[in-house]
């Protein structure tokens, strides 16, 4: 008898279903960036119905991630966060712009189960000597860097943060738009950091790529940078579906699209 592997059973998918932990928990070690940026471009880049933050801030984050698929595969891999702070009904969170990662396993679990703007990347984080640094490269560009000094120990900490992204399917006939209804998705992390540093005499340079034009919101000035390592919990759900009209305006920003002119604020 032959084996066909690219059909499951209903027996299996119902054991695979039971065996893969949900939420889905992680070990990270990351470098996190809050800094201000320009008001109007912040409120521009933000779609309904998300409302803005009232203050422009931008959360950026460089990880090392060793993710338990399932009790037996353990899997590590690179990550980033470039969003901004907004709210849905109330809850605050950050719209996600970007999210490089170097796997392609992890590119694919994240935009089709919950629309994130998962792009493959080269993604570096290092700790050597009492400093860190971190970066991330995609088609020949390093267009996201950070470093600085490691500073004072603000001890172990618990918080959940949550994020906004768009789970959509553009139409196989482009002048139809969409195929199917965008539904908005809310992402819940819970984190668990057993260390937090203070960075010190920190930078965060944003160069500018056609691709990943995370230049377009500069860096006013540097809110918060901390170093953290621990355990990280994520799980994610479908809040509401949109009006297309909602939704074609930004969901280019997930493809390599370097002709875009934009718009002006």
């Amino acid at each position: 008898m032959a084996r066909v592997r690219w059909v499951k059973s209903p027996e299996q998918l119902k054991r695979e279903a039971e065996r893969v932990p949900e939420p889905l928990e992680s070990h990270v070690r990351s470098l996190r960036l809050v800094y201000e940026t320009d008001p109007a471009v912040a409120a521009a880049v933000v779609p309904r119905p998300l409302v803005p933050a009232e203050r422009p801030e931008v959360c950026v984050t460089f990880s090392q991630v060793a993710m338990q698929i399932t009790p037996e595969v353990r899997f590590e891999i690179g990550s980033a966060v470039f969003g901004v702070r907004a709210s849905c009904d109330g809850t605050p969170g950050l719209w996600l712009l970007t999210m490089p990662i170097t796997a392609e396993q992890a590119v694919i679990g994240g935009r089709e189960t919950y629309g994130e703007p998962k792009k493959l990347a080269a993604i570096e984080l290092r700790v050597d000597e009492g400093r860190v640094s971190a970066s991330v490269t995609r088609m020949g560009i390093p267009f996201l860097a950070a470093h600085g000094r490691l500073g004072a120990p603000l001890g172990p900490r618990a918080l959940v943060e949550h994020a906004f992204c768009v789970k959509a399917l553009p139409a196989c006939e482009r002048s139809r738009g969409l195929d199917g209804e965008p539904l908005l998705v809310q992402l819940t992390w819970r984190h668990r950091h057993d260390r937090v540093l203070a960075v010190e005499d920190a930078a965060l340079v944003l160069r500018e790529s056609p691709f990943d034009p995370v230049a377009d919101l500069p860096v006013r000035r540097l809110v918060r940078v901390e170093y953290e390592e621990g355990a990280s919990e994520s799980d994610g759900r479908v809040l509401r579906a949109l009006p297309p009209e909602w939704v074609l305006p930004i969901l280019h920003g997930r493809y390599d699209e370097p002709g875009v002119q934009g718009i002006e604020v």
